[in-house]
C-alpha cells in the first residue's frame, strides 16, 4: 500500500506548481463552501481570539486559512519531487546568530506555533543548523501516510522522535549536542499536569514540557515565527529569547511565548491552525495551582 500511495502522490507532485495551486483552490471551495470541514470550531476559535472583529472580518480571516492550510497540504505533496534548488528559492531562514549559539556549546530549543509551513520550515532548519536537528510528531495512525511522511522529513538529516517514545529515547537523543523543534500550543494530554494562562480572551491550558525541559537543559531557547511572504514562499524568522534557561523561574518561559505567539498570529492571523481546538478546556477552580498568569482567569 505504501508504494501505492507514494507513487500516486509523487507523479501528482510532478506538476507545475501553478496547476497544483489550481487544484487548492478548487479543494478550498468544496472544504470551505461544500463540506464545511471544522468551520464551527474554526469561526468559533476566531470569536474567542478576535471578539472586537465584526463577523465579516473573522469570515474573511477564515477563508484564507483554509486556502493556506490547503496550500501547506499541496506543497507538502509536491515536496516529493521538489528539489534543492528550488526550495531554497521558496524558503529562507538566517540562522547565523543561532549557529553562533551552538557554536559556543549550547543545546537550543526551537519553540514556534502551529504555523504554516511546518514541512519547510523542518527542511530549511534541518539543512542550515550547525548541530543536530531534533523533531518531535505526532505518528499518523495510517501506516502507509506515516512512513511518506517520516521518510519526507528525514530527507535533510531530521532526528525524527514520535511522542509515544520521547521519554525512553530522550536520554539517547540528547546525549551530545542537539537543537529541538517543539510546537508548544498544542493542549496538554492531562490537565493537571500543565500550566494554565490567558491566551487571548480566554484561559487556556499549555504543555509544560517546553518550559521544563529547557530549563532542566539549560538549554538555549528560541522562538520562531513562520511569515508567508506570497503564495508558496516563507520566511522563518528567529527570535532568541535566552542562551541559558535555567536561569528562568518554572512558567516564565511559557508566558514569553504566550505573549509571542498572540503577537505573531495577529500580524498574520489567517496563517495560524484554527481547526485545532485550542480552548476545549475549560478553566475551572480545581486548576488555580497551575494558573501562572499575573491577570485573573478569562473566561
Amino acid at each position: 500500500m505504501y508504494y501505492i500511495i507514494y507513487g500516486f502522490l509523487y507523479l501528482i507532485s510532478l506538476l507545475p506548481f501553478f496547476i497544483l495551486y489550481g487544484i487548492s483552490d478548487i479543494i478550498f471551495l468544496l472544504t470551505y463552501y461544500v463540506i464545511g470541514y471544522r468551520k464551527k470550531i474554526v469561526l468559533g476559535n476566531l470569536a474567542i481570539a478576535f471578539p472586537e472583529k465584526k463577523m465579516i472580518e473573522k469570515k474573511k480571516i477564515a477563508r484564507k486559512f483554509y486556502s493556506n492550510f490547503i496550500d501547506t497540504l499541496i506543497e507538502s505533496v509536491k515536496m516529493l519531487s521538489l528539489s534543492e534548488k528550488a526550495f531554497e528559492k521558496r524558503c529562507t531562514a538566517d540562522l547565523a546568530a543561532c549557529n553562533a549559539l551552538a557554536a559556543k556549546g549550547n543545546n537550543i530549543h526551537f519553540h514556534s506555533g502551529h504555523q504554516m509551513n511546518w514541512e519547510y520550515a523542518n527542511w530549511i532548519f534541518a539543512k542550515k543548523l550547525s548541530i543536530p536537528w531534533v523533531g518531535v510528531y505526532m505518528p499518523l495512525t495510517q501506516k502507509s501516510f506515516n512512513k511518506l511522511f517520516y521518510n519526507l522529513r528525514a530527507k535533510y538529516g531530521t532526528i525524527l522522535v514520535s511522542t509515544i517514545e520521547f521519554k525512553s529515547r530522550m536520554h539517547q537523543v540528547f546525549r551530545s549536542q542537539y537543537s529541538l523543534a517543539l510546537a508548544a500550543d498544542q493542549n496538554p494530554g492531562r490537565l493537571n499536569n500543565a500550566y494554565w494562562l490567558n491566551f487571548f480572551s480566554k484561559a487556556a491550558p499549555f504543555v509544560t514540557g517546553p518550559d521544563k525541559g529547557a530549563v532542566r537543559n539549560k538549554a538555549a531557547v528560541v522562538f520562531v515565527r513562520f511569515i508567508k511572504l506570497k503564495r508558496g514562499h516563507y520566511h522563518f524568522e528567529t527570535n532568541i529569547i535566552t542562551e541559558d534557561a535555567g536561569t528562568l523561574s518554572p512558567g516564565e518561559l511559557t508566558l514569553q511565548y504566550r505573549d509571542f505567539l498572540e503577537a505573531t498570529i495577529r500580524k498574520n492571523p489567517d496563517n495560524y491552525l484554527w481547526s485545532h481546538r485550542r480552548w476545549k478546556h475549560p478553566y475551572s477552580d480545581g486548576f488555580k495551582n497551575a494558573w501562572i498568569d499575573k491577570a485573573a482567569p478569562l473566561n
